[in-house]
Order: C-alpha cells, then sequence, then structure tokens
C-alpha cells in the first residue's frame, strides 16, 4: 500500500513538472521576446503620446512626455467620473411648447347645486346633512361634532334599512328643463339628458361631455358651452349651521375620462351673476422613475386612464371593503353597498385611520398612487358680471313667469370656452441620456488622450496578456505540492523526487 502510494505521488509530480516545463517553454516568452512586445505596443498603440515616452532619447524629454500623458490621462478620468455622476444623479429638464390646432377636444364639466337638498324632504331629517357628511367624508375629510352623536345613533339604530343613496338621488338636486333653463353648445341646443349623473360631495351633481364625444370638440376660440341655471332656492336647501351658507352652482372642469374632484378645485358661481370661463388645455409628460415620479406600469381596475385622484379612490376602496366588509356606493367597485350603520361604526372610523397611517399615499414614487406620466389640466380664468339689464330681467320675469327679484335670487349664467385654438404642452425630459453620456466620454477621451472605443480595445488586451503571463510566472514559482503523509514516510519521497527530476 505503501509502495503504491508512493508511486501515486511521483507520477502526481511528475506530471507538473511536465505541465511547468511546457508552459515555460510554449505559452511565457522569454525576456527579449517580453520586451519587443512593449515596445512594439507603444509604437503602434493609437493612445497618442505612449510612444513619445518610449522612443525618445532625452530622459528629460521622456519625463516631460511622461508628466503630459499622466496629466491628460488624469483630466480625462476627473471628466469622466464626474458625467457619470452626473448620469446617476438623474438629471431632467424641462420644457414648454405651444400647438396650436384647428380642432380641439372639449372637456367635461360637471355641475353642482351649492343647496343639496330638496326643502321639503330634510324639513324634518335635518340629520340628513350629518348623515351625508359622513358619507361624503370619503371624498373630503369632514368632522362630525359630539353634540349630534345622540342624534345619529338613534336614527342610525331606528332607520336600519335606511339607504342615503336613493335617498339623495330621489331628493337631492335634479337637472331638467326647470332648472336648466338654456343650454347651447357650439351653437347647437343641448338638453338635461346630455348631462351624466354622478355622486359627489355635493350629492346629486350632472357632467357634460361626461363620454368624450368626438363630435364635440371646438373648431373656433370664443364659441363654447353656454348654460343658465335655475337654482330655485324656495325648493332647495342646505344647512347653514355646517357651513353651508351659500347659494349658486359650483362646477370643475377635468378631463371627460376622469371624475369630478371638487375639493379646492370647484369654481363658485353665486345666485344673480354671469360667469365667463375662458380654459386653456396644458398637457404635462413626467417622465418614469428614477428621473421623475411617475410609474407607467401602474393600471386602474375601474377608471379608463391613471390618475391620482381615480387610484386614491381605489385604494381607500380596497381597505374599506377589506376592513368592513362593505363598499361605499361613492367609491368604485362591485362591492356590497355599506348601510348607515357600517358607514358610521367602521366606515368613517376607516377612513380616518387610512389617513393616519398615510395607508393611501400620493405624489412620489414611492407612494401608493404616484404621479400619472401623462395629464391633461384646464387652468381657467373666470370674470364675473351682474346678471342681466332691466330688459333682460323683463324678459326672462315674462318667459318664466317669475318676479324680478325671483330672477335675481335664483338665475346663473355660465359660459365656458376656449381662450384660444391652441394647447401647451410641459414635458419633462432627460438632461442627458445613455447616447449623449457615451459622447461626452469619447469626447474628453478624444480632447485629452486622442483615445477612441479601438484604443480601449487595444489596452484590454496588452493588459490581459500581461495578465496571463504574470500568472504564468507565479506558477512557475509556485511552492512543491504539499505532503500529506507522516515524516517518517517523508524522506524517501523527497529522493524519489531528486531521482524523478534527474531522469525526467
Amino acid at each position: 500500500m505503501d509502495q503504491l502510494r508512493k508511486f501515486i505521488q511521483w507520477d502526481a509530480k511528475g506530471i507538473l513538472e511536465k505541465i511547468r516545463l511546457c508552459l515555460m517553454k510554449k505559452l511565457l516568452p522569454d525576456w527579449e521576446d517580453r520586451k519587443k512586445y512593449h515596445e512594439e505596443f507603444a509604437s503602434s498603440t493609437s493612445f497618442h503620446g505612449v510612444h513619445n515616452i518610449v522612443h525618445r532619447q532625452s530622459k528629460a524629454r521622456r519625463a516631460l512626455w511622461l508628466l503630459v500623458v499622466a496629466a491628460c490621462l488624469a483630466t480625462a478620468v476627473w471628466q469622466i467620473c464626474s458625467r457619470f455622476s452626473y448620469y446617476f444623479s438623474w438629471p431632467t429638464t424641462t420644457t414648454m411648447a405651444v400647438q396650436y390646432v384647428e380642432k380641439v377636444k372639449f372637456p367635461a364639466v360637471t355641475f353642482c347645486n351649492l343647496n343639496r337638498f330638496q326643502a321639503h324632504a330634510v324639513s324634518d331629517l335635518k340629520v340628513i346633512f350629518l348623515i351625508w357628511n359622513i358619507v361624503s367624508s370619503i371624498l373630503q375629510k369632514f368632522t362630525t361634532e359630539d353634540k349630534y352623536s345622540q342624534e345619529l345613533n338613534n336614527f342610525l339604530l331606528g332607520n336600519q334599512n335606511f339607504s342615503i343613496k336613493d335617498f339623495t338621488r330621489k331628493n337631492g338636486f335634479y337637472l331638467n328643463s326647470s332648472t336648466l333653463i338654456e343650454c347651447d353648445f357650439f351653437g347647437k341646443p343641448c338638453y338635461p339628458q346630455d348631462f351624466e349623473h354622478v355622486f359627489t360631495e355635493y350629492g346629486n351633481c350632472f357632467t357634460f361631455n361626461h363620454n368624450d364625444l368626438s363630435a364635440r370638440r371646438v373648431s373656433l376660440s370664443g364659441r363654447g358651452l353656454h348654460l343658465l341655471f335655475d337654482v330655485q332656492q324656495d325648493k332647495f336647501t342646505d344647512e347653514p349651521t355646517l357651513g353651508y351658507t351659500d347659494a349658486g352652482i359650483t362646477f370643475v372642469v377635468h378631463s371627460p375620462q376622469e371624475l369630478p374632484r371638487f375639493d379646492g378645485l370647484g369654481l363658485l358661481t353665486p345666485v344673480g351673476t354671469h360667469a365667463q370661463v375662458a380654459i386653456r388645455q396644458l398637457k404635462s409628460i413626467i417622465q418614469e422613475y428614477p428621473w421623475g415620479e411617475c410609474k407607467p406600469d401602474i393600471k386602474l381596475q375601474y377608471h379608463k386612464i391613471y390618475s391620482t385622484n381615480g387610484c386614491l379612490l381605489e385604494c381607500k376602496a380596497r381597505y374599506i371593503q377589506d376592513w368592513c366588509g362593505c363598499l361605499p356606493f361613492i367609491l368604485p367597485g362591485n362591492g356590497t353597498e355599506c348601510d348607515l350603520l357600517k358607514f358610521y361604526k367602521c366606515v368613517y372610523p376607516a377612513v380616518y385611520n387610512i389617513e393616519i397611517k398615510g395607508l393611501c399615499t400620493v405624489g412620489t414614487h414611492n407612494s401608493t398612487c404616484p404621479a400619472p406620466c401623462e395629464e391633461t389640466d384646464y387652468p381657467t380664468t373666470v370674470t364675473y358680471s351682474n346678471f342681466g339689464g332691466e330688459k333682460a330681467i323683463k324678459y326672462f320675469s315674462t318667459k318664466l313667469k317669475k318676479s324680478s327679484e325671483y330672477i335675481r335670487q335664483n338665475l346663473v349664467r355660465i359660459e365656458i370656452k376656449y381662450h384660444d385654438l391652441s394647447y401647451k404642452i410641459t414635458q419633462q425630459q432627460k438632461a442627458l441620456t445613455i447616447s449623449e453620456l457615451l459622447a461626452d466620454v469619447g469626447g474628453q477621451l478624444g480632447l485629452f488622450c486622442g483615445a477612441s472605443m479601438i484604443t480601449i480595445i487595444e489596452l484590454l488586451e496588452y493588459i490581459f496578456t500581461n495578465f496571463c503571463w504574470m500568472c504564468i510566472f507565479l506558477l512557475l514559482k509556485a511552492p512543491e505540492m504539499p505532503q500529506w503523509n507522516n515524516p517518517s514516510q517523508n524522506q524517501p519521497m523527497q529522493k524519489g523526487k531528486k531521482r524523478g527530476v534527474q531522469e525526467c
């Protein structure tokens, strides 16, 4: 057994020696060949200045050229590092352009009466105002005073099957020929059936151009939507103790594919006034993360296009559905509708928790609802005047068979038109693209070193060749294979090894 082990170890040593001899003879050139290779590289490389370091006769000039090449290389490296550092800071620029067109799409406009409910329906149900505030707190944060808690509890316990949705739809503001006296869109009459019903924090509201009909395009500036409303203050009312003290129409201009959003964005038109609204179309294009804050892969389940408002509503709907096992009718979704008791006992606290814990956040890329990559807004300019002169008041008084005082206290005229046939595009762009980065790097290399991609390949080949030679050199100088046998067996093997080498 010992003889077999000695034979195997001697054979392994012999193979190692043969490998070393082969590497020394065939793969590792001698000193002269390696020196010649270095000189040829210095003479033929496209890296400017290197051949001057090698072939100059004067040592002073060699040293001078060495300093020049080193300084240029250091400057190029510094400039390239600064460009990479700038690129990975994800810089952006914002451009703004105005596009003029022959026709432009008309936006959607949602109208609401500031007095939400019919007076006869809530004369004995003052608690309805509080209930609707609880319901609409999902869209806009309201607080319910403690002094109404007992009244709310008594009503909810005694009206388990009461539906605030059905009550509001039936007894809220309505749109018909008596409340919409005149409607004209681009010279053609429009009617109440051209408006789509929608629930907002103002109860029943109505949206014109809700389905974005292709025919509803304005081809001339100064023409648009002309409306005359009768708010009928004697028939509709609201609760002044809760802050609803105005009379008139509130409206918001928005994209036809988005839901209206009134919190802080609604325009108020009081009774007895004529509002002229000039709108512009503003398109915003935001870069995706990490340059911007948008995420293009986000899709909404119940909205055609992505918007932060639609995303926020769907986020609230998911959490409320999970916590309460039902879905408020004012939120998008197909869940079971929440009754009033669940609204008060579960939904209202759930909305509070969503706000406090920040479960549905808006804005940055890592929030629940980041900014949209494309968004269309409609900035407005509104001017007001008193509605109707003396002849106009007499005309409408005769037409409606109402007194002059009634005309001044109930009629609201609204005109919405484009300022001009153009739209403004605000686009966020990458300040430095990949191609521009490569161009900057190539320019720095060419300016300071006269180098190109071919030069880089030459340098990599040169470095790789020298690395291989270094590895071979270290392998040839490596220590002998360790002996794992005991010291008593080591001496015979040393003699065998010497004889094996001599015989080879």
